[in-house]
């Protein structure tokens, strides 16, 4: 959408016109989908977020200043919206270590011509494997990685420590690792 258009989108949903909120909704709604379904792993989850994440972006829609990326914009709101829902549902799942599955990483590393196939696997298999990960380790990984947040933003989100925050990414990459090896292993054969 340029920018023109989108300004224009923009101000109509700020007066509250109905057709122009719905087709902002449309427009951005498969985007913070896929930004909620980071994380939480049940699509009905998701879709609440989405509800409440675009119920948040309409009454902060007057503060975008148009400097940076709406889309950016509105993935802070939803990354925050899925953090809150997160908080709701449990008391908090940031300071515990849930994933049972934590293990070291292969000895013998892949070569070099399977780690090209191994950054090539579909979106939808790497996304699986991160909705797998403790909502501890899911919600910093999310943070750190899609979102671009540091780790000391991240421990004053999350309430944790930057060391916690460290911890829970290098855990979260090893057992994303250790997923990601055992699926392609078993498309390989």
């Amino acid at each position: 959408m340029e920018n023109p258009d989108l300004k224009k989108l923009v101000e109509a949903c700020i007066r509250g016109e109905r057709k122009a909120q719905h087709a902002f909704f449309k427009a951005y709604y498969g985007k913070m989908m896929a930004v909620c379904l980071r994380y939480v792993k049940d699509r009905d989850s998701a879709q609440e977020i989405v509800q409440d994440g675009f119920i948040k972006v309409f009454d902060k829609l007057e503060l975008f200043d148009f400097r940076g990326s709406i889309e950016g914009w509105m993935r802070r709101i939803f990354s925050n919206t899925a953090i809150d829902a997160i908080r709701k549902s449990k008391r908090n799942p940031f300071l515990s270590d849930q994933d049972n599955d934590f293990k070291t990483p292969a000895e013998n590393p892949m070569e070099e011509k399977e780690s090209l196939e191994f950054l090539q696997l579909k979106y939808s298999m790497a996304l699986d494997c991160v909705n797998k990960l403790s909502p501890a380790y899911k919600t910093v990984f999310n943070l750190y990685v899609f979102e671009e947040y540091s780790h000391k933003e991240i421990s004053e989100i999350l309430g944790i420590s930057e060391g916690t925050s460290k911890s829970n990414l290098a855990k979260a990459r090893m057992n994303l690792q250790k997923m990601l090896e055992t699926k392609y292993t078993l498309i390989k054969s």
